[in-house]
């Protein structure tokens, strides 16, 4: 029995299951949500939340913390790529780099990016200052995993998903809605005009 031992396994081996949940807190504050399964989004929800508390504390000690717990690889390589469509570039929900912070050589090879765990200290932690916890939310998707049916997930940093709920902005299903009622509304004063008794011309 696994008594006092904290956290789900998720059939993996300690290694590859660590270096899962870096891979996919990476992916998380690179993009600002990815979609997975639902017991691997609330094995990872902590422990990105713990880190974005630990880089809201500034310092040199602070950014040795992260590069031991999180891969400080070079990310917005995927700007290069031919494959991503220039309409997928500009729906991210992060403001992308700087022409200048992103170089590539003559071959097309990355050769200059922002890395991981400044990206996490300069963009990702400012956002939540006056935040205290919570920067997570989890979202049911209403599709499951080609192969074996897994339930989806989005997983995203709070603040930075769209939806009316959070943006303020009105859904298609409000849009909608509107429309009918103001065609409603224009066909109940079309049909009130025609309705109306002219009044009877003088007699001559």
């Amino acid at each position: 029995m696994r008594h006092r031992v904290a956290g789900k396994q998720l059939c993996l081996e300690s290694d590859h299951r660590r270096a899962m949940l870096r891979n996919l807190a990476a992916g998380l504050f690179e993009h600002g949500q990815i979609v997975t399964t639902l017991p691997k989004a609330r094995a990872v929800q902590p422990f990105v939340e713990r880190l974005i508390t630990m880089a809201r504390r500034r310092g040199l000690a602070t950014r040795r913390k992260l590069t031991s717990r999180l891969n400080d690889r070079a990310i917005f390589a995927w700007i290069a790529d031919p494959k991503v469509s220039e309409a997928r570039k500009s729906s991210e929900h992060w403001t992308l780099p700087a022409a200048s912070e992103i170089e590539f050589n003559r071959y097309g090879e990355l050769r200059k990016a922002p890395r991981l765990v400044h990206h996490l200290m300069t963009r990702v932690a400012p956002l939540f200052a006056d935040r205290p916890g919570g920067y997570t939310r989890i979202v049911k998707l209403d599709k499951r995993r080609v192969g074996d049916a897994a339930d989806l997930v989005v997983l995203q940093l709070v603040g930075k998903e769209g939806g009316s709920q959070v943006s303020g902005g009105a859904s298609v299903r409000r849009k909608t809605a509107d429309r009918r009622t103001a065609f409603a509304a224009r066909l109940r004063k079309e049909g009130a005009s025609k309705a109306a008794p002219t009044a009877d011309p003088p007699a001559a």
